[in-house]
Parts: C-alpha cells; structure tokens; sequence
C-alpha cells in the first residue's frame, strides 16, 4: 500500500516596524528516497529574493535566501505531492554487541550523544539505566522505555515552547510532539540505542475523503538504530507509516526548523504556520 499527498505549508513573519533586510533558512522541502518519492516541489517566496538550494550534512534539502529591501511581512509557501511507499517489516535483531562495537560507536556518535534540547533528566536516566540492564536486546529497550515514556507524559499543546529542553518535558509531564521526540531520543541515547529528529508532516484524519484537503501541522517523531532505522512516533501510538511525511532529519529540533533567520530594522517579529494536507491516492 503507498499513499500520495499534497501538502501546501504556508509560513512567514510580520516585522514591527517592517524590515530592511532579512536573511533566512527553509528547510521545508520533503525528501526524496527509497520510502518516498517527491512528484512535485515548489517554495515560492514574497517577498521576491535571491536563493540558494543545497542539501546540508543531514540530507535536507535547505533554501538560503535574502530580502534586501524593505518589508512588513515575509512569506514562505512550500507546495509537494509525495509518493509514500514505506515498508512495514524493519530489521530490529542488532545485538548489545553490535551497538557497542568500536565501529558502530564511531559511525552513529552522533546519534549517541546528549544535547540540550535531548539531555535526559536525571530521574528518566536511571530509571532507563535500571530497564537496559534486563532488555535482553536493544529492541526491548525501545519497548521499554516507550513505554515508560507514554506512560508518565501526555500530549498537551500550550505548555511549552521550541527551546523547552527534554528534562524540563520530564518534570512537566506534558508536551507536544517535538517535546515527546525530544524525550524519547534522550532516553534511547542514555541506553546506548542511537535516536534522531524526523521533522515532517503527518495526515491529520487519515478517514478523509480522497481530493479533501485537511488543516493540519508541522509534525515530528523519532528514528532509532537496531539493525536498520526504524520509526517511532511518540504522539500516535508509535505509528509510522504511509501517512507520514519526512522533511527532514537531525540530532534534534534545531537541525530541522522549517524557518529561521535574522532580520534588521524591525522591532519584533510575530510567526504564523498553516499546513494543508490532501490525499490524492
């Protein structure tokens, strides 16, 4: 089975005061390989400004571009159809062994290390300690500590923002998608299983109607190393499947922004996002 979707994301800032120049990053442009295949992409930006594209050391597509004349707003609209054709069977039987070899240490480091954004709090750290030493196999672990995370956090927008760290998630016992993504890839890391970022878009009513376009959101989840890269969704269930969109992927949530950048001659700037997602097929 294989879905294809059209996803129209639509984001921008409104300057105070307007902006004489501004320089930005989008990563907004879906990926394209064996699991997906983008049919189409588009990234139309108003103001008119000079681009460049390039795919950074994550293997994401970015677009650098500058404004250099002055601007109340600026406005960003990706348009994609993809083709999703995700397998549903995944390699999940690395050993202990194979994850603490010399090699596999070296080649996922970074997928292995603490940051920030991820950093476990020191509860979640021994408690995940206490699970790894009976997970007869790393993909226990992940079973485990999914488990121990669903069942002490809950999904609830408004209670954090982009630079909540995962410890501070831990203590709230809430959070929303990114913060879910951010506890897990701690706490795999601190058992030794490498985790990243998948930052991407998600079918939001996967019952509507073929040629139905739907609201939807920016939406994140998780990838993890037992063998092969498996996917993880701590937001529905663990599901990840022909209704997910990957975007990008990276250590964390600063890896993968869809928008970021820096401005002059404005006072402040307010952000809005809007997401429309549509089956074709």
């Amino acid at each position: 089975m294989s879905e294809t979707l059209r996803v129209v994301h639509s984001t921008g800032y409104r300057y105070e005061g307007g902006a004489t120049s501004s320089y930005n990053e989008a990563r907004m442009t879906p990926v394209s390989d064996r699991e997906q295949s983008v049919l189409s992409a588009r990234l139309d930006i108003t103001p008119a400004a000079w681009s460049h594209t390039y795919v950074d050391h994550w293997g994401t597509t970015v677009t650098g571009f500058e404004v250099h004349e002055r601007h109340e707003e600026l406005r960003v609209v990706s348009a994609s159809t993809v083709d999703v054709h995700r397998p549903r069977d995944r390699d999940q039987t690395a050993s202990w062994d194979t994850l603490r070899s010399d090699r596999l240490q070296s080649d996922l480091a970074e997928y292995l290390t603490p940051r920030p954004l991820v950093a476990a709090a020191d509860e979640l750290t021994g408690l995940v300690a206490e699970l790894a030493e009976t997970a007869a196999t790393p993909a226990d672990l992940v079973d485990a500590v999914h488990a121990l995370v669903d069942g002490r956090v809950t999904y609830l927008p408004g209670v954090t923002s982009v630079k909540t760290t995962a410890a501070e998630v831990w203590l709230k016992g809430a959070g929303v998608c990114q913060d879910l993504s951010h506890l897990l890839i701690g706490a795999l890391r601190v058992g030794g299983v490498p985790a990243r970022y998948v930052s991407g878009y998600l079918v939001p009513d996967r019952s509507s109607a073929i040629g139905e376009p739907t609201s939807g959101e920016s939406h994140a989840w998780v990838e993890y190393w037992v063998g092969s890269w498996v996917g993880l969704d701590p937001t529905n269930a663990g599901d990840v499947g022909d209704h997910h969109i990957v975007v990008g992927r990276g250590r964390d949530y600063s890896d993968v922004s869809p928008l970021r950048g820096i401005f002059t001659g404005g006072r402040a700037a307010t952000m809005d996002v809007e997401v429309v997602v549509t089956r074709l097929r």
